[in-house]
C-alpha cells in the first residue's frame, strides 16, 4: 500500500507530462534500486530504461494507426545467478488517463509488482527462468509502450509467456478474462498456483467479441510478439473507473493482498516450470475454464469439452426421441403435443423480449434512460418483473384456453421436455461454432436430465408432492447457483459500462435485453410448474403491481441516474474541450475560424441533466458537422465519433485560445511518383498528444504512407485517423503519404487536419473552461483540456 499511495500522490500521470516521465520514473527506479540492494546472491537484477519510437495499426475502435516517440518503459530482469535463456513477463502500466489519479488503473498493479519483485529477489531459492517486470509508461495512449517493448527491446526475444495486470473497475477481485491464444498449459498453471482463483472463459469470449469498448496490452503481446499470456483485471465498482474518484483509499488492503498472493504464486509457478522453455510445443487447442464461486477453477481442453457436449446433447436427444416415439400408436399425437409446447415456449420467450424492449424504448424516448444506474434494484423491479409476468401470462393463457381439458401432470412433463430440447439444440449449435461458453448449456442439459430421471418415479406415481419439489430443486441447484453467480458478475461488469458507452446505443434496451435473457434462462425449467400449480393469479397481480408502480416512479423522474455520494459515487462523465478551429483552402488562405467549448456527454442522456444548471447550453448551440472536413471538423482525441451523435453534444462559443507551444505544421516536399501518384512529406511539432485526420478527395486513394506497416487503415466512415504521442522530449514528427488518383487531378486531392491536445501544463485549461467546469453539479465528473484543430488542403 505504501507504493500505491506514493505513486497516486504524484497526481495524474499523462504521457509526456513531468509527473509521468520524471517523477513516477524516478520513484520507481529508486524503489527498484532499493530492492536490488537487499536481494540475495541467488539472483541478479538488471534495470533498463527504454524510450522507444514506433508505429502500428490496430483494429480497435473501428481501426486507426498509432505513432509514438520517446515513450518510457522501465524494464527489470530478475534472473538466476547463472543466467537464464527463457523468461516470463509481468506487465503493468504507471501512466493514467488525464485528470485522474489512476489508483486501480494501474498504479495498484505496479505496486503489487514492486512487492513481488521484492519478495522474489529476497528468496534464497533460485528460479529456473528469468522474470521480466515491465513498468510501462504509455498504455492509456492505446498500448504504445508495450508495442515499443515487445517489438524493440532485446530482452523481449526471451519471453515465452506473460501476465498482464489491468483494471476495468476499482478494487475487488481480479478476474482472469483472457488467456492464450491456445496454450492450455497457461490456464492449468493458473488453476494449480492461484490461491484465490477467479476466472471465466465467458468473460474472455465476451471481451474478445469487441462489444466492450476497451482493450489491453494483452493484444499487443499476442499479435505483435506472438507470445501467449494471461490477462487479469479488477472489475468491481466500474462506476469510478477513469475518474477522479479512482484513489488509493478506495482499494481495500484485502484486494491488494489477494492480487499479490495470486500473481506471485502464478509467476513462481511459471518461472520454475519446464513447460515455459518449450511453450511452443504446448500450443494446441483452446481451453474451457470457469471458477466455482471463487473457490476453485474447473479447466479442461476445448476438444474434451466438444466431445462431452456432443455426448450429453445426444443423450438428451435420445431421451426425447424415446418419449415421443413410445408408444408407437401415439407417435403422431406425441409429436404434435411436443411441437406445440416447443413452439409455445419459444413464443413466450420472444413475446417477453419484445414486450420488455418496448418498455425500454419508451423509457428512453421520454428521457428517463439510466434511471437504474445508481439504483440497480430499479432495473429488476422494472424489467425483471415485466419479463417474469409476461412469461407467466403467456403460459397461464395457454393453460386456460388450450390445455384446459388436459392432465396437468402430462402438460407439465411436456413443457419440461420442450425446455430440454431448446437447451440441447443450443448446446449443439454453440459447440458447432466453437464457443467454449457452451459449457453453460451443458449444465442446463445434464443436470435437468439427471433431475428428470431422479424424480420421474415420484412424479408419475404421486404428482407434485413436496418430496418431488425438494428433489427437483436439489437436482437444479448446481446450474441455478452457477447461473446466478455468473449473472451477478456480468451485471457488475456491464452496468457501469452503460455510463460510458456513448450516445448511440440506448442502455435501457441493452440492460432490458440482458435481464430478459437471464430471466428466460432461470425460468426455463420452471415453466412446467405454471401448468402444475392451481393458480398464478396472486403471482401475476404482485408482479404487475410492482412493475406499474416502478414504471410510474421512473416516469416521474424520482430515480435520478447519478450520485455524488462520497462513499459510493456514480458520476456522469462529461468531456469539455476548449477548441480553436482554423480551416484553410488550397492556397493556404484562412477561410473559416471559430472557437468554443466542445461538450460531450459520455452516455445516452447526453447532457440533458446538465442543461438546467448551465442554461446557455441549449438547442441553439448544438454541434453542426462540417461535412467537407475530416471527422466533421472536430478534434476527436480517439476515433470514437461513431459512438456519439453530434446532435447530442454542444459547441459553446468562447474566446480564442493561444497555446504557448502551438502546432508547427510544414510541407517538406511534394513528389510526383508516377503519372497519377504523388507523395507529400510533412513535419509536425507540437504537444505530447496530437491527432492526424486524412480524407482523400473523391477519385483519390491513400495508397501508402510511412506509418504502421505502410498500409493505410481507414476508420469508421472512411477517414484516416492517426494517434500521435511523445514522451518528455521528441524530435519533430516526420511522415509522408502517397496518394493515387484514378485520373489526373489538377487541384485538390486530399484534406489533412491536425488536432493538438493540451492535457497538462499552462496550456491545459483556459479561464473560461475552468469557470464552466466549476458550474457543473457535483454528480458530474468533468475532464477538460484545451485543443486546436487546423485543416489544410493539398
Amino acid at each position: 500500500r505504501g507504493f500505491l499511495d506514493a505513486i497516486t500522490a504524484i497526481g495524474p500521470r499523462t504521457v509526456g507530462s513531468p509527473e509521468n516521465e520524471i517523477h513516477t520514473v524516478n520513484y520507481l527506479i529508486e524503489q527498484i534500486k532499493a530492492i536490488e540492494v537487499e536481494s540475495t546472491d541467488a539472483h541478479k537484477i538488471f534495470i533498463d530504461i527504454q524510450r522507444p519510437t514506433g508505429s502500428f495499426s490496430i483494429d480497435f475502435l473501428g481501426g486507426f494507426t498509432s505513432y509514438y516517440a520517446n515513450v518510457t518503459n522501465i524494464v527489470v530482469k530478475l534472473e538466476p545467478r547463472n543466467g537464464a535463456k527463457h523468461a516470463v513477463l509481468s506487465n503493468c502500466h504507471f501512466d493514467s488517463v488525464p485528470n485522474t489519479p489512476g489508483a486501480s488503473d494501474d498504479a495498484v498493479s505496479c505496486s503489487v509488482m514492486l512487492e513481488i519483485l521484492n519478495t522474489l529477489s529476497k528468496s534464497s531459492e533460485p528460479l529456473q527462468h528469468a522474470v521480466i517486470f515491465l513498468f510501462n509508461g504509455a498504455e492509456e495512449n492505446i498500448l504504445q509502450a508495450s508495442h515499443g517493448f515487445i517489438t524493440q527491446h532485446e530482452w523481449a526475444k526471451s519471453i515465452r509467456a506473460f501476465i498482464n495486470l489491468e483494471a476495468a473497475g476499482v478494487g475487488g477481485k481480479e478476474l482472469v478474462f483472457q488467456t492464450g491464444p491456445e496454450n492450455p498449459w497457461l490456464v492449468q498453471a493458473y488453476v494449480s498456483a492461484a490461491e484465490h482463483p477467479f476466472a471465466s472463459v465467458v468473460a474472455q469470449e465476451i471481451f474478445q467479441s469487441g462489444i466492450i469498448p476497451a482493450d489491453t496490452d494483452f493484444r499487443i503481446y499476442r499479435d505483435f510478439g506472438n507470445v501467449p499470456g494471461i490477462d487479469l483485471a479488477f472489475i468491481e465498482n466500474g462506476y469510478i473507473y477513469h475518474t477522479k474518484y479512482d484513489t488509493s483509499d478506495r482499494i481495500l488492503t484485502d484486494s491488494i493482498q489477494r492480487a499479490g498472493d495470486n500473481i506471485l504464486a502464478v509467476l513462481k509457478y511459471l518461472a520454475t516450470s519446464d513447460k515455459l522453455a518449450k511453450s511452443s510445443e504446448y500450443r494446441h487447442g483452446n481451453v474451457v475454464f470457469f471458477d466455482i464461486l471463487g473457490l476453485f477453477v474447473l479447466a479442461y481442453p476445448a476438444r474434451v469439452g466438444t466431445i462431452m457436449n456432443y455426448i450429453i446433447a445426444a443423450i438428451a436427444f435420445l431421451y426425447l426421441s424415446k418419449k415421443i416415439l413410445q408408444p408407437k400408436n401415439r407417435v403422431i399425437n406425441n409429436l404434435k403435443k411436443f411441437s406445440t409446447a416447443f413452439g409455445l415456449t419459444l413464443l413466450s420467450w420472444i413475446s417477453t423480449l419484445v414486450t420488455v424492449l418496448i418498455v425500454a424504448v419508451l423509457i428512453s424516448l421520454i428521457g428517463r434512460s439510466l434511471s437504474w444506474y445508481s439504483h440497480f434494484y430499479v432495473s429488476v423491479s422494472l424489467y425483471g418483473t415485466a419479463a417474469t409476468a409476461k412469461l407467466i401470462l403467456v403460459h397461464t393463457l395457454a393453460k386456460k384456453f388450450y390445455y384446459k381439458n388436459m392432465n396437468d401432470q402430462y402438460v407439465g412433463d411436456v413443457f419440461f421436455d420442450a425446455s430440454l430440447m431448446v437447451w440441447a439444440i443450443a448446446l449443439t449449435m454453440l459447440t458447432q461454432i466453437g464457443l467454449c461458453s457452451a459449457f453453460i448449456c451443458t449444465l442446463w442439459v445434464a443436470f435437468p436430465l439427471l433431475t428428470k430421471l431422479m424424480t420421474h418415479k415420484e412424479f408419475r406415481q404421486k404428482g407434485t408432492t413436496m418430496t418431488f419439489v425438494m428433489m427437483y430443486m436439489l437436482g437444479m441447484f448446481v446450474p441455478y447457483l452457477y447461473m446466478m453467480y455468473l449473472s451477478w458478475t456480468v451485471f457488475e461488469m456491464f452496468t457501469p459500462i452503460m455510463g460510458r458507452s456513448g450516445s448511440e446505443i440506448p442502455p435501457d434496451v441493452i440492460l432490458a435485453g440482458l435481464i430478459v435473457a437471464i430471466t428466460v434462462i432461470l425460468s426455463s425449467y420452471f415453466i412446467n410448474f405454471i401448468y402444475l400449480v392451481k393458480s398464478t393469479k396472486t403471482t401475476l397481480v404482485t408482479l404487475t403491481t410492482v412493475f406499474f408502480v416502478t414504471l410510474m416512479l421512473v416516469c416521474s423522474g424520482i430515480f435520478f441516474p447519478y450520485s455524488s455520494d462520497s462513499a459510493n459515487p456514480k458520476p456522469k462523465r462529461v468531456f469539455l474541450q476548449h477548441t480553436s478551429r482554423r480551416f484553410h483552402d488550397l492556397d493556404g488562405n484562412l477561410v473559416k475560424s471559430d472557437s468554443g467549448i466542445w461538450i460531450n456527454g459520455f452516455d445516452y442522456n447526453g447532457i440533458s441533466h446538465i442543461t438546467p444548471h448551465v442554461p446557455e447550453i441549449n438547442d441553439t448551440i448544438r454541434t453542426q458537422c462540417d461535412e467537407w472536413a475530416p471527422f466533421c471538423g472536430f478534434p476527436w482525441i480517439l476515433p470514437v465519433h461513431f459512438m456519439f451523435r453530434l446532435v447530442k453534444n454542444w459547441y459553446l462559443p468562447a474566446p480564442d485560445i493561444l497555446p504557448m507551444s502551438p502546432v508547427q505544421f510544414k510541407v517538406l516536399s511534394k513528389e510526383l511518383m508516377s503519372l497519377n501518384s504523388v507523395r507529400l512529406s510533412f513535419e509536425v511539432s507540437g504537444p505530447s498528444h496530437m491527432s492526424l485526420y486524412i480524407r482523400p478527395r473523391e477519385g483519390v486513394t491513400l495508397s501508402s504512407w510511412s506509418l504502421g506497416d505502410g498500409r493505410p487503415v481507414a476508420s469508421v466512415g472512411g477517414d484516416y485517423f492517426v494517434f500521435y504521442s511523445h514522451g518528455l522530449q521528441a524530435a519533430p514528427w516526420h511522415f509522408w503519404i502517397e496518394l493515387a488518383a484514378s485520373e489526373k487531378h489538377a487541384d485538390e486531392i486530399v484534406s489533412l487536419a491536425i488536432a493538438a491536445h493540451y492535457f497538462f501544463g499552462e496550456d491545459k485549461k483556459s479561464p473560461q473552461l475552468y469557470a464552466l467546469m466549476e458550474r457543473l453539479p457535483n454528480w458530474v465528473f468533468s475532464s477538460g483540456w484545451s485543443c486546436t484543430y487546423d485543416l489544410f488542403v493539398f
